[in-house]
């Protein structure tokens, strides 16, 4: 009996390539709504809080990022 070993390689390098680029967008996009912190705790800044970056850009890198995932997931190899 011939043995036919099956490649357990799910995936290649590109696709660990592309996962790690989508999971670089989600970091990048957590770090950007970090912070926003008052140094007087009585003092609400609406500004510093709902910021462009913290309201739109984070959550947009963010979906991006797992968007970029779910491509590298299905991309053949």
């Amino acid at each position: 009996q011939k043995n036919n070993k099956k490649s357990l390689d799910f995936f290649g390098k590109s696709n660990y390539t592309w996962m790690l680029v989508g999971a670089a967008l989600i970091l990048i996009g957590m770090l950007l709504m970090v912070g926003g912190k008052s140094s007087d705790p009585n003092v609400f800044n609406a500004n510093e809080v709902y910021s462009f970056r913290r309201i739109t850009l984070a959550p947009i890198l963010i979906i991006a990022g797992f968007c970029v995932e779910v491509f590298a997931i299905f991309k053949k190899h």
